[in-house]
């Protein structure tokens, strides 16, 4: 069966990585027959707009199960290092 696809990016989700006001935006896309998610890094421009970086990583969504996997091990190992704190602990930090 043939998946849908994306006419246009659909943003998910979006938040600050630093006090520069740069920020790492999650999206779903579909490029060439492909459907993706999209997880990069955006700076401000002299304008005033978010304008994406190379920075950031894109997989297939039929890779998403995965994607969580290891995002979820790789919190609860920063957890176990006390790298984090708890749930939705946001560091300001000029990354």
């Amino acid at each position: 069966m043939k998946r849908p696809q994306l006419t246009e990016p659909v943003e998910i989700e979006k938040f600050w990585a630093n006090r520069r006001k740069d920020a790492i935006i999650t999206t779903l896309s579909t490029f060439k027959e492909t459907n993706l998610v999209d997880i990069r890094k955006y700076v401000m421009s002299r304008e005033g707009r978010l304008v994406p970086t190379p920075k950031g990583i894109s997989v297939k969504v039929t890779r998403l199960p995965d994607l969580l996997k290891a995002v979820t091990k790789a919190v609860e190992k920063a957890k176990a290092l006390g790298l984090i704190d708890g749930e939705g602990a946001a560091d300001d930090s000029d990354d």
